[in-house]
């Protein structure tokens, strides 16, 4: 079913702790690189850990007994110990930043691979502004966790368990006084992570509809502004980016609760263990010194423990991320080779289809039955035209000789190999396709016609563009095939981004051609420039030519009329003219 950004995105909700565990994952190629992060870390904690006890020394010890060379001897060593904690602290940091970039690259990298092996109708059923924000913003979002994983959860997780391991050693009553708010913590942060777990999941699906809707209104901006709908789309937009403000309020807002979660249960802790050192509960032992010391390791405790929730924080923040690209990751690509498919060899261009039936999202509540039992034999070499009312099929038979979609029922053969016994890469690797909305990459002439076999000489270049009479209107430009050329073609006329794709299917030498709507945008003269040039490029191959125009398919060996699910009638133009059917009726009502 189609997703636009008028819908929130379903997203497959997994364990928490299966999508931390596999974000971890990718944490393990860099493991040399972490070694020097651990060593550290435990240098850190050590120094951290071992501070207080210093401190108890100096107060029981020195200042006891009025020792200022001791204490000053002791206080240099703090101060020394702090400079090596704050030296190896940012040399931490520097380290896991480094390689929590590195393996954003990696996900970002698998991501779009991934992507680009999905089939059509992943694309059809949702905007281009939604996926851009998966592989952009939420892998983005993932950065933060990567790093504090090492340089946060783990020191602060140590911490907290050397300091209770310390105080319970040096006294036990003291450090239950000191732990006895934990309860109230744990039930507290438990409650608010079940809310702000589900509230940054809608986050990320508003900020995913806002892209969305973006992506759609720019790319569409000269249709916005021909029709003054500028009023009408800020109107749409106002109303998404409320949503997506109104939503990351709300999670900010339950967020928020675990800073006055800890600091409440910091609070009971430091109250009791005071209480417990000044006798109130009936204990009387502790010295100054350890009483200090203790005072310290509450604060030891509860920092880390602070310093654990805002990581939770910020780790149920952006596991929502994590888990909207997972998903991604997860979606499986339904056009893939099977076992055992073989490479296409060398094709001389005979296509058969055997009842092949398709149908648009079979199975749900908008399936189209687009073909019904169509069969139909090309021989190598021969130009196929394909005409018919909008909507009947023409485009979706060319899209499955490509194998972009797949067939339900039938076989489509390729010289006499069932297209699903060979591997799409050996397949198109032979074909040619020119859509009637052909795609100008940003860079220069020269790059845009290299795509289509980026291996070739000059001389093939050059050959390519003269053969559909591109090169002389290209070396007018100002740096020839050097030039440098906008997205989508900006600055091009229609006829002369057509003409630079249609070079660059030449220059492939496709065993079999697709041209879909080639000049549907092309002007009178240019067309008359373009078809000598369309001669040449189906000459020796076989071709399938889908038209509304006409005229431009009188010499077509073929012409099929697709109507009704099927071919409705097949002849050259001459035959279907003389036979007075469908065929005549569109020429006629066309040339009336």
């Amino acid at each position: 079913m189609a997703n636009s950004f008028r819908e929130d995105e379903n997203v497959q909700h997994t364990d928490m702790k299966k999508v931390f565990a596999r974000m971890m994952g990718y944490l393990k190629p860099h493991i040399g690189e972490i070694i020097p992060v651990l060593i550290s870390l435990a240098i850190c904690v050590g120094i951290n850990l071992v501070s207080p006890l210093f401190m108890e020394y100096a107060i029981d010890v020195h200042v006891a007994n009025k020792n200022v060379k001791g204490l000053l001897t002791v206080a240099g060593i703090i101060v020394i110990l702090g400079l090596i904690y704050a030296g190896f602290v940012r040399l931490r940091i520097y380290l896991m930043n480094r390689i929590a970039n590195k393996v954003l690259l990696d996900i970002r990298q698998e991501l779009y691979e991934h992507v680009q092996t999905l089939s059509f109708t992943f694309f059809d059923n949702r905007p281009t502004g939604k996926i851009l924000s998966r592989i952009i913003g939420d892998v983005n979002s993932l950065k933060d966790v990567m790093a504090n994983t090492i340089t946060n959860l783990i020191p602060n997780f140590v911490t907290v368990f050397g300091v209770v391991f310390i105080m319970m050693a040096k006294d036990w009553r003291l450090a239950l006084g000191t732990l006895c708010s934990l309860p109230v913590m744990v039930i507290s942060i438990w409650w608010i992570r079940e809310k702000t777990h589900t509230s940054w999941q809608d986050v990320r699906k508003k900020s995913s509809n806002l892209h969305a809707y973006v992506h759609e209104d720019i790319a569409g901006i000269s249709v916005v502004q021909s029709f003054n709908a500028e009023n009408e789309t800020k109107k749409t937009f106002r109303g998404l980016a409320n949503e997506h403000r109104d939503s990351y309020i709300l999670a900010c807002k339950y967020s928020d609760l675990f800073g006055p979660a800890i600091d409440m249960s910091w609070a009971i802790s430091s109250m009791v263990l005071y209480l417990v050192a000044v006798g109130l509960l009936g204990y009387t032992d502790a010295s100054i010194g350890l009483i200090a010391a203790f005072a310290t390791y509450a604060n030891m405790f509860w920092r880390p423990i602070m310093g654990l929730s805002g990581y939770y924080n910020q780790m149920v923040t952006n596991m929502s991320a994590a888990e909207r690209v997972f998903d991604l990751l997860d979606t499986e690509a339904t056009i893939v080779d099977k076992e055992g498919a073989g490479e296409l060899p060398a094709v001389e261009g005979r296509v058969e289809f055997e009842n092949v039936g398709f149908t648009y999202d079979e199975g749900t509540k908008d399936e189209t039955k687009v073909l019904d039992n169509v069969s139909f034999k090309v021989e190598p070499g021969e130009t196929i035209a394909l005409v018919g009312p909008t909507g009947a099929g023409k485009t979706t038979i060319v899209n499955l000789i490509s194998r972009f979609y797949d067939i339900q029922k039938g076989k489509i053969k390729i010289d006499g190999h069932d297209l699903t016994d060979v591997t799409i890469n050996s397949l198109r690797r032979q074909m040619g396709v020119m859509t009637q909305d052909n795609f100008i990459f940003h860079g220069t002439v020269r790059e845009n016609i290299l795509y289509g076999k980026p291996d070739a000489t000059e001389e093939e270049m050059i050959a390519a563009a003269k053969a559909v009479n591109a090169h002389d209107f290209i070396m007018k430009m100002e740096k020839g095939y050097d030039t440098e050329l906008k997205e989508r073609g900006a600055g091009l006329s229609i006829g002369q981004r057509q003409l630079i794709a249609f070079a660059r299917t030449m220059i492939s030498m496709p065993k079999i051609l697709i041209l879909d709507e080639a000049t549907s945008s092309i002007d009178t003269h240019t067309e008359m420039l373009v078809q000598k040039g369309i001669q040449t490029l189906v000459s020796g191959r076989t071709s399938f030519v889908i038209a509304h125009r006409l005229s431009t398919i009188k010499n077509a060996s073929r012409i099929f009329v697709i109507n009704g699910g099927g071919i409705q009638e097949s002849g050259s133009h001459d035959e279907l003219m003389a036979r007075r059917g469908a065929y005549y009726d569109l020429y006629m009502a066309q040339f009336a």
